[in-house]
């Protein structure tokens, strides 16, 4: 009781409730950040498995560029 008398008469105790705040807040922030997580972790499985439940296209072309298609250059050119 003597300790904690000197530390209260220090202002030591009121560094001690702060900390308990702060680690309080952090608890806080670190639990809205797990739920944050866990959505996008929904999404990205939802989306997964809308990409491979959607049947692909048989007449479009199967690469990933496209555009339209390269003229041919003159041989003649220049």
């Amino acid at each position: 009781m003597r300790a904690w008398g000197q530390k209260y008469e220090a202002g030591a105790l009121d560094d001690d409730a702060a900390a308990a705040d702060t680690i309080q807040a952090y608890e806080a922030r670190i639990a809205a950040l797990d739920r944050l997580v866990g959505r996008q972790a929904l999404e990205l499985e939802f989306a997964k498995g809308a990409l491979r439940s959607t049947p692909l296209p048989r007449s479009g072309p199967t690469s990933v560029i496209t555009g339209p298609m390269v003229s041919p250059s003159q041989r003649d050119a220049g």
